[in-house]
């Protein structure tokens, strides 16, 4: 088996150190051939993670001009990903890019069609697409077993420190379109495209911070409305970080969404007479090898032409829109 080509491009995403120790796992899939990151700022401030201990530090030239490169990974600063991945694209190689895809959905849209005429994969770095609990939600759903959905309630939560969120002003939808993508995703992913969405972000203001830090989305469908959530400010946020799917049939939820990850289900055949007790059976979600590890290998089966990736272009720039939308100020 021939092994993937792959070099790692930018360094600043907060995903960048875990996804290349993910690659690192797996020497007989992946041949990392280097990393460039060429912001003096980012080098000073992310270089020393161990991740890129022991990589060649090269250029943007030097990495494009490899004989037989493959793949890249574009682990850049958010808004800088699609320019880079960009680059990548027109150089003929396969590309996984962190998210979200951008503010300038025009660029992002180039990118995908660009990638699609060249028959290039172009994963995003959305990893609860591979979360084993909500796999089984998604099977749930699918198999009739949750009945008609009516409603999903979504929040990821943290507590950031307040450089952290002053940061975040950086984004128009600031943490909607940092955290809030991931929910956007689940929601396309288990329940398609809404017929409106409604964003209700909002700045706490906490420690002086004029950064929208409190987003919240309404995405109305044609039986319910359902929720995101996704806030910076939250002490213990990551404990309630949430997945919950209401059918007619049966409730899921899962709770919080790793670390660990718990998840319940309640179904009508064993709540009937019981309406006011709280009644559901513990499932055990498959073991996951790490939060990364099927994502990045399903990548190397992208690219050897192995498998198809379920999340089309098409996908992901309806994806990328709803994400938009839900950024806007109400």
């Amino acid at each position: 088996m021939k092994k993937i080509k792959i070099g790692h491009i930018g360094i600043a995403h907060d995903h960048s150190g875990a996804t290349m120790e993910t690659v690192l796992k797996y020497p007989d899939v992946f041949e990392v051939v280097g990393v460039v990151e060429p912001n003096e700022e980012y080098r000073r401030k992310f270089g020393n993670d161990p991740a890129y201990k022991e990589l060649n530090r090269l250029t943007l030239d030097e990495l494009f001009a490899i004989e037989d490169l493959d793949a890249v990974l574009v682990e850049g600063y958010e808004l800088d990903l699609v320019p880079i991945a960009q680059k990548c694209i027109d150089r003929g190689v396969h590309v996984h890019m962190d998210k979200p895809g951008g503010e300038d959905i025009v660029a992002f849209e180039k990118l995908l069609n660009d990638a699609k005429e060249k028959n290039l994969t172009v994963q995003l770095g959305y990893m609860f697409r591979y979360n084993t609990a909500i796999k089984y939600c998604k099977e749930a759903i699918e198999n009739g077993t949750l009945g008609e959905i009516f409603e999903i309630d979504l929040a990821m939560n943290t507590e950031h420190p307040k450089e952290k969120r002053e940061w975040l002003g950086n984004f128009q939808g600031g943490i909607m379109f940092y955290l809030g993508c991931h929910l956007v995703d689940l929601m396309l992913w288990l329940n398609g495209v809404p017929e409106k969405i409604i964003p209700y972000n909002e700045k706490t203001y906490f420690d002086g911070v004029d950064s929208i830090d409190n987003g919240f989305a309404l995405f109305k469908y044609k039986n319910g409305i359902s929720t995101i959530r996704a806030t910076s400010t939250e002490v213990n946020g990551y404990g309630r970080r949430q997945l919950v799917v209401c059918g007619s049939k049966g409730t899921i939820e899962i709770k919080p969404l790793e670390n660990p990850t718990k998840m319940t289900i309640s179904l009508s055949n064993f709540t009937k007479g019981k309406e006011y007790i709280d009644c559901k059976k513990i499932i055990e979600p498959k073991t996951m090898a790490g939060r990364y590890d099927e994502m990045m290998l399903d990548f190397a089966k992208f690219v050897r032409g192995e498998k198809t990736n379920p999340f089309t272009y098409e996908y992901e720039l309806q994806l990328q829109k709803m994400i938009l939308k839900a950024c806007e100020k109400d």
